[in-house]
């Protein structure tokens, strides 16, 4: 698992981790069960602070990916199929309100876009 850093981001670090880590989870990279690097570890190969490791970490647990266990470490979650189902159809309908922007500007309307989207449905 590689988490990349970008300082020319403008999302905070911590951010960018949690991005990461639930994007390697949703995608499968990481299954259930799986365990994390500590906290420590992952800053230390990050060279990031503890603090920011810590904070990702919280912000996943609190999201329900990932469960910590006091002095064992942190796990992916068990699979929560409506959880995982819900942050992917989350996501998808960001990157379509960014098309519908996209395409207003550009003056396309939505029986274009849907056709659009039907030839790049048959691609793959």
């Amino acid at each position: 698992m590689d988490i990349v850093i970008s300082n020319a981001s403008d999302k905070p670090i911590y951010e960018q981790i949690v991005f990461q880590l639930k994007d390697a989870i949703l995608s499968g990279a990481l299954e259930p069960g799986s365990s994390l690097p500590s906290m420590r570890m992952l800053a230390n190969r990050l060279h990031v602070s503890v603090i920011t490791t810590k904070r990702a970490y919280a912000e996943l647990e609190a999201q329900g990916f990932i469960d910590t266990v006091q002095g064992k470490g942190s796990f992916v979650a068990g699979a929560n199929l409506e959880l995982l189902r819900e942050e992917c159809l989350r996501r998808v309908e960001e990157h379509l309100v960014a098309a519908l922007s996209d395409a207003r500007v550009a003056g396309v309307d939505v029986a274009e876009l849907h056709d659009m989207l039907d030839a790049l449905a048959v691609d793959e």
